[in-house]
């Protein structure tokens, strides 16, 4: 992997409610090369972004770190004051958020905004921020920067205003980006353009991104690297080819299963049985156990170690360990995935 930019370390998050004690992250451990994309997938509830937050010093004040480290050019981001923080906060890791409404304010221009966001991560005059922030709507795709430049959110469509909150965030040239489901309130032609910008960005940039969604489709020609999340804790990591083509953990299998695709020969959509944990006291063992159809009883006892498949790739499955007998994923699934499979290699070939 390439030089690291940002290394969390066995993070433990938790919240204070009133039900008790939820366990949000539990021991998640992984790097962010530099110039790269990692994506951490998930179900809505498995620790993303409460992961992310936690790196931008963003947790609501119900939530507790009770362990680990978030090490970034040598310093413990956990450790660090707010106002500290502040300054790293924007300018040298910045975070798009799901809905850009609720990021851009309604009564100032967008160029102001954008401007203003320059301005405060750089010692510039406003004539400076300006030129910036034009130049940085030139970047992300929105036509005739200067004459939008003093028009207000509600002239611009969802995707335009998508396109706005990734300027803001790339103001002041951030070494990490942080997608927090960048594409989720927009329609699947807007989707593709969004994550097509940030790829692009990404690339002309060299800026490492972390990018945040429930669904694999979203990051297979976005991602270098993909992180799953189940209950708090990474349960399978790898290269995106890796973990789209040999993927060893059925959590894995069922979401690759679950993905649509025209070209899969059976007509009904594979769906994971039952529902998540509440991490509120979790049982011992593995928490995804009671909806694997392949479960062992090591699964009930103890909680599988992360084993390794390659020096990249690795599952937490006791199915990896050398005791257990030898589990192929369904030909259903199999199939699915296979069909997905082949959908990717089209687009990446058309593109």
């Amino acid at each position: 992997m390439a030089e690291s930019v940002l290394d969390v370390r066995h993070l433990t998050v938790s919240f204070s409610t009133y039900a008790g004690r939820v366990q949000a992250v539990r021991d998640i451990s992984f790097s962010l090369g530099r110039g790269e994309t990692l994506a951490l997938v998930g179900e809505s509830g498995c620790g993303k972004s409460v992961t992310c937050r936690s790196i931008m010093g963003l947790l609501a004040k119900n939530a507790q770190v009770e362990g680990g480290e978030i090490l970034f050019e040598g310093k413990n981001l956990l450790h660090l004051s707010n106002r500290a923080m502040r300054e790293i906060r924007g300018g040298k890791i910045a975070m798009i958020f799901q809905d850009p409404m609720t990021s851009l304010d309604p009564t100032m221009k967008i160029g102001r905004q954008i401007a203003e966001a320059v301005r405060l991560h750089r010692p510039v005059t406003r004539a400076a921020a300006k030129l910036r922030a034009v130049e940085l709507l030139e970047m992300v795709g929105i036509e005739e920067p200067e004459k939008r430049y003093h028009q207000y959110p509600h002239a611009f469509s969802g995707g335009q205003r998508q396109r706005i909150v990734i300027a803001i965030a790339l103001a002041a040239d951030p070494r990490v980006l942080i997608a927090d489901e960048p594409t989720t309130a927009l329609d699947v032609t807007m989707q593709a353009q969004i994550l097509d910008l940030i790829k692009d960005i990404q690339k002309r940039t060299d800026t490492s991104v972390i990018f945040i969604t429930h669904d694999l489709g979203v990051v297979a020609n976005v991602a270098d690297r993909v992180a799953v999340m189940y209950a708090g804790r990474i349960i399978e990591v790898g290269l995106s080819d890796e973990v789209f083509y040999d993927p060893r953990h059925p959590y894995t299998w069922g979401l690759l299963a679950s993905m649509p695709t025209l070209a899969a020969k059976d007509e009904t959509l594979y769906a994971i049985p039952g529902t998540p944990p509440t991490l509120i006291d979790p049982a011992p063992g593995d928490a995804f156990a009671p909806r694997n159809p392949w479960a062992l009883e090591a699964d009930r006892l103890a909680e599988p170690p992360l084993f390794p498949v390659s020096e990249t790739h690795a599952a937490a499955t006791w199915l990896l360990d050398a005791r257990a007998p030898h589990v192929e994923p369904p030909e259903n699934i199999a199939l699915r995935a296979q069909a997905f499979r082949k959908k990717l290699s089209e687009r990446s070939a058309a593109l």
